[in-house]
């Protein structure tokens, strides 16, 4: 078995220990319920995306297709078991902007306390990065994005809402991110559909 293998199996048969840790981390008196999300980011931009599609007998579509080099960036955190879910879209992927998002999330949901899985990526780990008190970070392994369920909303929206464009400007990308992204936070049973994960149904 491959090192990153043995690494996410590891994961599987601890996370309910690492969940059990961090709660006990939580200042005393603090009986808010839990939430268990799994957050990412994704480097959305003018590259196009050319995908098959469906065309009337005889007919051959064509599509644009260019190579330019300007992106945003996605943040999404998700909670599977419920398929509630948040976003921001910003310039960079740093410690400044995780910060922000950690943020953001915290307001949203500030009736919960949150345990969120997140990758090893400088700015998840840095000492730099700003962590409100009601979440706490669970890093999962290296190279295991197969154990990230926010992998599946990046797949989605590039699937559905980004193939066969030729986007001018970023924020005709920002514009197509937000319908994207709204779309799928208003539709809770997709979500969970797409990232509740069997060993993510833990009883906290």
């Amino acid at each position: 078995m491959s090192r990153p293998k043995q690494r996410s199996k590891r994961l599987l048969k601890k996370l309910p220990e690492l969940v059990a840790e961090r709660l006990a981390q939580r200042n005393r008196g603090d009986h808010r319920p839990v939430l268990i999300f799994a957050q990412d980011e994704a480097r959305f931009g003018r590259i196009s995306i050319t995908r098959k599609s469906w065309a009337p007998a005889g007919i051959r579509p064509r599509s644009p297709r260019q190579v330019i080099r300007k992106y945003v960036y996605a943040y999404s955190a998700v909670c599977p078991a419920t398929g509630k879910m948040t976003s921001l879209i910003l310039p960079k992927a740093n410690s400044e902007m995780m910060s922000l998002f950690l943020q953001q999330v915290s307001s949203d949901f500030a009736d919960y306390f949150i345990i969120m899985l997140v990758d090893r990526a400088g700015w998840h780990v840095s000492a730099r990065l700003k962590i409100p008190e009601n979440i706490r970070l669970i890093p999962i392994p290296s190279h295991s994005p197969e154990l990230n369920p926010t992998e599946h909303v990046w797949d989605e929206l590039r699937e559905k809402h980004f193939p066969n464009l030729a986007l001018k400007t970023l924020d005709d990308v920002e514009d197509k991110l937000c319908d994207g992204l709204n779309a799928m936070a208003d539709d809770p049973e997709r979500l969970r559909s797409l990232t509740y994960f069997p060993y993510l149904h833990i009883t906290v």
